[in-house]
């Protein structure tokens, strides 16, 4: 259980490591994790962005969510690893990948998400210039079909959802599209997330089980292309804004604003107040 007190250890927090494979490129201590459920053709575009990475991941682990189209032979092809999960929801397709995954550090795409060349380095870049985060975030620009990116419709959209997310967490919440965890700070909130429940947000939810004063980086260099596919229509908008006010209000009163903000503020008072004094 990650509790309110629970703070990375000297041994957490150390350097990241990354090594180098039999390729020409780095390997980075990392697992990448893609949900999937019938979306083969945006898999396909996201693994051959991987495949282009300047820095390997020690794995890719490509969930299939039931799929009933060619999901798990493209992701072979890929040379990922597949697993099968038949109960449907996002949650716990993405919680199955994290539980599977190896790497010191677990990062997480959709289907649709396209990283640029220098995504994972800048990942790894991120922790090991942040050794205090428990996780990393980019943002996301939305992305038509044709390949017309939309960057006001992607800051009216996400923007958003960035301040008034950790507004309500008292710090920033992780966006699904394009973020990473410490494996360790997945393993002590892993049994309390709510993984069976397809009606939350799986990247806010995982947010919320992040204590608040844990520390979660958005950086830039982590912000990459997304379909823009949510901005479909007026009504598939507004049930994802309505899906995001149930996935707060799931974790009420115990994570209401004003408590998460008490909580971080006791726990900083008795972290100043133990330091030795001059």
């Amino acid at each position: 259980m990650y509790s309110d007190s629970a703070l990375p250890s000297a041994a957490d927090t150390g350097p990241t490591e990354v090594a180098r494979g039999g390729s020409d490129r780095p390997i980075a201590d990392l697992s990448i994790v893609i949900p999937v459920r019938d979306d083969a053709e945006f898999l396909s575009r996201c693994l051959d962005a991987l495949a282009a990475q300047t820095v390997s991941p020690r794995e890719v682990i490509v969930v299939d969510n039931d799929s009933s189209d060619s999901t798990a032979v493209v992701a072979h092809q890929a040379g990922a690893r597949v697993i099968t999960q038949t109960e449907v929801g996002i949650p716990i397709s993405s919680a199955t990948g994290y539980d599977a995954a190896s790497g010191r550090f677990i990062a997480r795409l959709d289907a649709d998400s396209v990283p640029h060349e220098r995504w994972i380095e800048n990942v790894v870049g991120v922790f090991a210039e942040h050794p205090e985060a428990v996780a990393v975030t980019g943002s996301g620009v939305l992305e038509t079909e044709d390949g017309d990116q939309r960057p006001h419709a992607s800051r009216a959209y996400l923007d958003p959802y960035f301040a008034l997310v950790k507004l309500a967490l008292a710090h920033e919440p992780v966006f699904g599209s394009a973020m990473a965890i410490r494996r360790w700070a997945w393993e002590r909130i892993s049994g309390e997330v709510c993984r069976h429940d397809a009606t939350v947000h799986d990247d806010m939810d995982l947010s919320i089980h992040l204590p608040p004063q844990a520390v979660v980086i958005r950086d830039d260099r982590l912000t990459i292309p997304v379909s823009a596919r949510p901005m479909d229509s007026k009504r598939s908008m507004a049930y994802r804004v309505w899906r995001g006010v149930y996935s707060l209000a799931k974790h009420y009163p115990k994570e209401l604003p004003l408590n998460r903000w008490m909580r971080r503020a006791r726990v900083h008072y008795r972290a100043r107040t133990a330091e030795p004094s001059r």
